[in-house]
């Protein structure tokens, strides 16, 4: 008998825990930052698009924000960068250890033909004015483009190659963001890759 009641007591909290998992999974991501700002921004597009008509522009950032969306919904809790361009890329990831830096991230290697580690978080691309990526065009038509932050959310696996014809470093999915120089935004956009370099950077945690 009594080896049945615990039986009973185990029985009980499995069945607890796998009701309980839903709501803890949708708990965690309806309380990241980016998932409250996108969710944000959803809604004022279809609002806008109310108003205005639509129009394809809308129709593809609306596209754009629900994928978001869903990669946040149900992905990892972080985001995975992989380089096949041919050289080394710059990366956003999180802040090292005693690191006395008030940016949200920090900036690091990852070669060619390496992805970043499981579960370590990588936040983006650095890119330099100098490095042509497609789809990025200079701000109020100014050359050269300047450095950027190009922005992804967590659960996606970004994908960078260079276009053999092109020579353009190529993703495969459009950033959540993009950030320029000068920007309100708490990264660190050295105007120059040599700027980057200067501030120290180090190589990205790589994936076995």
């Amino acid at each position: 008998m009594k080896l049945f009641k615990i039986a009973v007591v185990v029985l009980i909290f499995l069945v607890t825990l796998l009701v309980a998992q839903p709501s803890w999974a949708e708990k965690k991501f309806t309380e990241n930052p980016d998932y409250i700002e996108v969710t944000q921004t959803i809604d004022s597009v279809l609002k806008q698009q109310e108003t205005e008509g639509v129009t394809p522009e809308n129709v593809q950032k609306i596209a754009d924000l629900r994928f978001q969306k869903y990669l946040l919904e149900t992905g990892e809790d972080w985001g995975q960068c992989r380089n096949e361009t041919g050289k080394t890329l710059v990366v956003y990831g999180q802040k090292r250890k005693k690191s006395n830096s008030t940016y949200d991230n920090a900036l690091y290697f990852l070669p060619s033909g390496q992805e970043t580690d499981d579960e370590w978080d990588c936040d983006g691309v650095y890119l330099s004015s100098d490095e042509k990526v497609a789809g990025l065009e200079p701000v109020n038509g100014q050359e050269p483009r300047g450095a950027v932050a190009y922005k992804i959310v967590d659960g996606t696996r970004l994908i960078a190659k260079t276009n053999p014809v092109t020579s353009e470093i190529e993703f495969n999915i459009s950033p959540a963001q993009v950030f320029h120089t000068g920007d309100q935004t708490n990264w660190f956009i050295p105007d120059t890759l040599q700027a980057a370099l200067d501030s120290g950077i180090t190589n990205a945690r790589l994936d076995d």
